[in-house]
C-alpha cells in the first residue's frame, strides 16, 4: 500500500480519496474547507496543515483542484508541492486545467527530478463515488506505469495519452464533443416535440440509427428513456453546466492558441454561456434542453 497525499476534497476529490482509503492506502489530506477534511479524517485519513504539508512523507501526491490558477499556485508556489517534493516522488494532477499550465508544471517538476502526470477525469460525481472514472493521462510511460494501479483504484480505466499536457488535451477535446452532442440531441428532442413526435419514439429511432451517441443513450436529456439520467431527477447535476462551460472555454482557448478551427465548439460555448447566465450554473449540463425550448 502507498503513502498518498491528497489535496482538494470537493465534489470529485472527496469520493476519490474515500476510494483510496477503502483500498487500504495511507492518506494525508488537505482542503481549504475544514469540514471536508474532517469528513475524510473521520474515515481514517490524516489531516495536513497545508498543501505542502500533505506531501510530507508521501510517495505519491494527488490533486483535484478547480482551475489552472489553483494548480499553478499549489504546484509552483514557493512552498508548493514541487518545492516540497523529493526526487522519486510522483505528483498527479487530476484537475481539468489549461494545457499550458499543465506543461509548465511538468517542466518545473522535471527540473527537480520529480515525476509528474496530468490525469484529468471523465465520469462526474457518480463516477468518482463508484470508482468508475476514466483517467486521461499525460506524462512519461514510466510514471504512468507507476500510477496506473493507483488510478484504477479510483476508476475503471486509465489511458496514457502521451507526453506532458496530453491528458488535458484529451479531456478538453472529449468534452467539446460532449458539449456539442448534448446540444444536438437536445435540439432534436425540442424539434420532435414541436412536430408531434413523442420523446419515446425519437429515442427508440435515434438510439438504433445513425443519431446514436452517448448524450442520447447514456445521458438522455428528457425524462423517461434513460432512468439514470439527471433528466429524471430534476436535472440534479452529475456534471454542472458551469463545469461544461469551463471545459468548453478551455477548448476554445486551446483552439485559438493552436490555430485550430472549431466553429461548433465556439457555438456550444456561446450557448452554454447564455444558459449559465440565466442562473443555471449549478444545473446539470443536460438541462440546457429546457433553455433551448424557449430560446427560439
Amino acid at each position: 500500500m502507498a503513502a498518498i497525499g491528497f489535496i482538494g476534497l470537493g465534489n470529485m476529490g472527496a469520493p476519490m480519496a474515500r476510494n483510496l482509503l477503502k483500498a487500504g492506502h495511507g492518506l494525508r489530506v488537505f482542503d481549504l474547507a475544514a469540514n471536508a477534511v474532517a469528513e475524510l479524517t473521520g474515515a481514517g485519513a490524516q489531516a495536513a496543515a497545508s498543501a505542502g504539508d500533505a506531501a510530507k512523507g508521501a510517495e505519491i501526491v494527488i490533486t483535484m483542484l478547480p482551475a489552472g490558477q489553483h494548480s499553478r499556485a499549489v504546484y509552483l508556489g514557493e512552498a508548493g508541492l514541487i518545492a516540497q517534493a523529493q526526487k522519486g516522488d510522483l505528483l498527479i494532477d487530476c484537475s481539468t486545467i489549461d494545457v499550458a499550465t499543465s506543461r509548465d508544471i511538468h517542466a518545473a517538476a522535471a527540473k527537480g527530478g520529480i515525476s509528474c502526470l496530468d490525469a484529468p477525469v471523465s465520469g462526474g460525481v457518480a463516477g468518482a463515488a463508484g470508482a468508475t472514472l476514466t483517467f486521461m493521462v499525460g506524462g512519461s510511460a514510466e510514471a504512468f506505469a507507476r500510477a496506473e494501479p493507483i488510478l484504477r483504484t479510483m476508476g475503471k480505466a486509465a489511458i496514457h495519452a502521451g507526453g506532458p499536457g496530453n491528458g488535458q488535451a484529451a479531456k478538453i477535446c472529449n468534452n467539446m464533443i460532449l458539449g456539442i452532442s448534448m446540444i444536438a440531441v437536445s435540439e432534436a428532442f425540442v424539434l420532435a416535440e414541436k412536430l408531434g413526435l413523442s420523446d419515446a419514439t425519437l429515442f427508440e429511432v435515434a438510439s438504433r440509427a445513425s443519431g446514436q451517441c452517448w448524450s442520447l443513450t447514456s445521458y438522455c436529456p428528457v425524462p423517461g428513456p434513460v432512468p439514470e439520467s439527471p433528466a429524471n431527477n430534476g436535472y440534479r447535476p452529475g456534471f454542472t453546466a458551469a463545469m461544461m462551460l469551463k471545459d468548453l472555454k478551455l477548448a476554445e482557448d486551446a483552439a485559438k492558441t493552436s490555430g485550430a478551427g472549431t466553429p461548433l465548439g465556439n457555438a456550444a460555448t456561446d450557448l452554454y454561456e447564455r444558459f449559465v447566465a440565466t442562473g443555471k450554473a449549478g444545473t446539470d449540463f443536460s438541462g440546457i434542453i429546457e433553455w433551448l425550448r424557449t430560446a427560439a
